[in-house]
């Protein structure tokens, strides 16, 4: 009896098994990844890690629906070799409508072993800049458009020669077209509206692998979509420019407020924090060091107006510094409009640091101005009451709780026992006063 409830159990799991297996088997998987915003190193992450995942599933596609307006363009090299080199074939969908494939994400768009569009997407204008966001030099914007058109020109080739021709435009002139105008030239396989209707075509369509062609059967496949791991979602952050400026500001600002009030460690803590985030956007972002260096003569500047105040004098020039650096490390000319930083951002940031300081700066001058409230200092002025007769001779007053020897002030009248005296000035351990 135990041996059969046994077997019944076994029989039971395998039934189970092969059941869930023919229900996968019987319905292929397509991984859809986002891929929205700029071409980044956090965004080539995400791209390979879901080349990965298709892989280890055993996905029928991959689909990246692409929404960019460009980016670094050695991150696009390495993102279009693990899209070629992927065992698993990879569809780049621009979508939804209103999206766009500018720039380097024209070029990935290319890259995949099908493409589609949504209607009402556009494509293109790809001319490569320096990576500090200037326009290149006639030598150096050659040698990139080369490399540019090097890299898509194998891809593009079987399309044929006006697909080739359009994509060399996108490079040389920053030529852009419509879905509909790209699927004319043939330089994408499908215009469709969303992830279904796309995989929906894609059935039946052969695309060129690394070991050869393969049909794709995506009649009712599984649409899974693979979202970004925190920390990717945390790097791509890291590479907007106005949270770049934000976290160099806070940072900054609590660093200086440290040094102002030394002693805690709340404000060093997030300072040290927020700069190193801010530093590592910096590492990856193009930015103009004059405006790295109008930054730091800012805050050089607060630093100066803490210490040895000038009334504000100094924190405004700071402030005007740090609005012109602002402006300078990620506004330069030819840099793209989705790596600028706000100008709104920057002018109110400006404004905000500096009151702050002023109000820092505030305080300082208040405390230098404010009168001397401990040591002998302190008692000129003061009131207190003779305990003795004090004349020529001296005597002896009570101030403060304490009994102190006196002496009069040159040419004023003796004073008696029990009468209010005033301090003119203090003499070692002795009280020069006069009559209240």
């Amino acid at each position: 009896m135990k041996r059969f409830r046994s077997l019944l159990f076994t029989l039971l799991l395998f039934g189970a098994f092969a059941g869930h297996t023919n229900a996968q088997g019987g319905q292929p998987l397509a991984i859809v990844l986002d891929a929205d915003g700029a071409i980044m190193p956090a965004m080539q992450e995400y791209i390979e890690r879901g080349i990965q995942v298709a892989e280890r599933e055993g996905a029928e596609v991959l689909v990246i629906r692409l929404d960019t307006p460009g980016g670094d363009l050695m991150t696009t090299k390495e993102i279009i070799e693990s899209m070629r080199a992927s065992r698993v074939p990879v569809v780049v969908f621009v979508g939804p409508n209103g999206a766009i494939a500018g720039s380097a994400g024209a070029l990935i768009t290319m890259g995949g072993h099908a493409s589609a569009m949504a209607p009402e997407t556009a494509i293109g204008a790809s001319s490569p800049i320096s990576g500090s966001g200037e326009e290149l030099d006639t030598t150096s914007e050659t040698k990139a458009k080369e490399i540019s058109k090097a890299i898509i020109r194998p891809l593009v080739e079987p399309r044929g020669k006006q697909a080739v021709e359009l994509a060399e435009a996108m490079i040389d002139v920053a030529k852009a077209v419509t879905a509909r105008e790209a699927l004319e030239i043939g330089l994408i396989d499908f215009i469709c509206s969303d992830i279904p209707e796309l995989l929906e075509k894609l059935d039946g369509f052969t695309v060129q692998m690394a070991d050869g062609p393969h049909t794709l059967d995506t009649a009712n496949a599984r649409a899974e979509p693979l979202a970004m791991s925190f920390i990717e979602e945390l790097i791509l952050m890291l590479t907007d420019p106005n949270i770049v400026f934000l976290l160099i500001t806070i940072g900054v600002q609590a660093i200086l407020i440290e040094i102002s009030s030394p002693g805690g460690w709340v404000a060093g803590f997030i300072g040290v924090v927020c700069l190193a985030l801010g530093g590592y956007g910096l590492g990856i972002l193009p930015v103009n060091w004059l405006g790295l260096i109008l930054l730091v003569a800012a805050f050089v500047l607060f630093i100066l107006d803490i210490k040895a105040p000038t009334h504000g004098a100094l924190t405004v020039a700071g402030v005007a510094s740090f609005i012109a650096g602002a402006l300078v490390l990620f506004n330069s000319p030819g840099t793209p409009q989705f790596q600028k930083v706000s100008i709104p951002l920057v002018i109110g940031a400006g404004i905000v640091t500096g009151l702050v300081f002023l109000v820092i700066v505030g305080f300082g001058i208040r405390a230098m101005r404010a009168p001397i409230r401990t040591g002998e200092e302190s008692l000129t002025g003061k009131t207190g009451t003779a305990r003795t007769k004090i004349d020529e001779m001296g005597g002896q007053v009570q101030m403060l709780s304490e009994l102190w020897s006196a002496e009069l002030v040159e040419g004023a009248a003796k004073i008696r026992k029990g009468e209010a005296v005033e301090v003119v000035d203090v003499k070692g351990l002795r009280l020069i006063i006069r009559k209240k």
